[in-house]
């Protein structure tokens, strides 16, 4: 397993302000991440899994700096990201690449393939046209596509040739930490496999580092080394992948277990219903988030935000595992 950190974040907050009352004047502070910490290695792929609005995509934003963290740090190479002007932010982009959930809302319809993928090459380097050709046919190459697809406009595409583009773009630039917001999930099931083996075969011929983040926790399984599980802009759970599948900690992330479909349909596994629905992030549960739809509540979960109790594979927050 990697121990070399490649970003480190520690405190990290994010808060989303909304005006309200008389012309305007009154401010609401709506906190989408609250004191997330977290430690991405060298070579790894990290899984976030969790519900809708738990804080994944806004994670992802703010390490890219598209949107500006309220508080905390987010270190590379000794410099804190928050703290980067234009100029050193620009350096680090080359660096740090994303690839989004819809392909077709992430690429330019008016641009063609080959220009679209050539684009950040004529934006950070000073390359002839020839050295861009052979870059693009080596991307081209490296992501399943032939030197056809170069002239087609995206709807041109099917859905997994348009990710692979998006990928391919996103590799134009050699960087090291790809963030993957939910990739897979526009895409048919088939289609979906075939693009987590090439991020698969991606990340080990070059080096890469991923930051995969998706709903489904069935499909993290298949690629990532670590998960960390999310719920209402907090890490509720960190493991191995083989520890978080075998021997989930938290009643969450045993909920999200029990939803996954399993390939044997002789294996016996109980359905975790969750009562309720999830809380506002504008207004969330005192004590621990998790208590107002948790089937294991006790009475300090609605007064005490539990801490970590760590084990051998990773850590979860749950007052049930300090034995109270």
């Amino acid at each position: 397993m990697a121990t070399t950190p490649l970003i480190t974040i520690n405190k990290l907050t994010k808060d989303y302000v909304s005006r309200g009352g008389l012309l305007g004047r009154q401010r609401n502070a709506v906190r989408v991440i609250e004191d997330l910490d977290l430690t991405i290695y060298e070579g790894e792929t990290l899984g976030i899994v969790g519900e809708s609005g738990c804080g994944k995509s806004t994670l992802a934003n703010t390490l890219l700096r598209l949107i500006s963290a309220t508080s905390g740090e987010i270190n590379y190479n000794g410099a804190n990201i928050l703290d980067l002007d234009k100029a050193a932010l620009r350096d680090l982009r080359q660096h740090f690449q994303m690839v989004f959930q819809n392909p077709f809302t992430s690429l330019n319809p008016r641009m063609r393939v080959g220009d679209i993928i050539a684009e950040p090459l004529r934006t950070h380097l000073s390359l002839s046209s020839r050295e861009i050709m052979e870059e693009l046919s080596r991307l081209l190459s490296e992501c399943g596509l032939k030197d056809e697809h170069l002239g087609r406009y995206p709807h041109e595409l099917s859905g997994g040739q348009a990710q692979r583009v998006a990928i391919a773009r996103a590799l134009a630039l050699r960087p090291k930490f790809l963030i993957l917001d939910e990739p897979t999930s526009a895409l048919d099931v088939s289609v979906q496999a075939q693009i987590i083996n090439l991020l698969v075969r991606l990340q080990k011929r070059n080096g890469l580092t991923y930051l995969f983040i998706s709903h489904d926790i069935g499909v993290v399984q298949h690629i990532a080394d670590r998960i960390a599980v999310m719920y209402l802009g907090e890490i509720v759970e960190m493991g191995t992948s083989e520890a978080v599948f075998a021997n989930p900690q938290h009643p969450y992330t045993q909920a999200l277990l029990s939803a996954t479909p399993q390939p044997d349909t002789n294996a016996a596994r109980e359905r975790i219903v969750l009562s309720g629905n999830v809380p506002s992030v504008a207004d969330p549960p005192s004590g621990c988030r998790f208590h107002t739809r948790c089937p294991h509540i006790i009475a300090q979960c609605k007064t005490d935000a539990p801490t970590k109790v760590r084990s051998e594979s990773g850590w979860a927050t749950c007052h049930l595992l300090t034995g109270v």
